[in-house]
């Protein structure tokens, strides 16, 4: 066995889960972000873009993403009826969120 295949059997392997970018549309419950994904796919006939989306239940532990924030979800075991995601990082947040903490700040 050579030095670059030892090193290369050493390394961590990288995560096969799942992992999906999308929107926050709702953070109404506790610990659980309703994550929308857009997916883009040619028509197989038209060749035309068409646009379908889904929506995902992810777990969040901190309740720290907002509504319209851009997030990275990644599969995990089933935590619920309906989560098998959870929260991985915030990509972008939203502009409309800073908008909130100023408003309740100020009051």
């Amino acid at each position: 066995m050579t030095a670059t295949t030892a090193a290369a059997v050493q390394a961590p392997a990288a995560s096969r889960r799942n992992e999906k970018v999308g929107q926050v549309v709702s953070t109404k419950m506790q610990k659980t972000i309703v994550v929308e994904v857009e997916m883009r796919k040619a028509h197989p006939k038209y060749k035309r873009i068409v646009r379908s989306s889904k929506k995902f239940y992810a777990h969040d532990e901190q309740n720290s993403a907002r509504v319209g924030d851009v997030v990275r979800i990644r599969e995990t075991r089933p935590l619920s009826k309906l989560k098998r995601w959870s929260l991985e990082e915030i990509v972008r947040r939203s502009t409309l969120g800073q908008i909130e903490d100023a408003a309740s700040e100020a009051k």
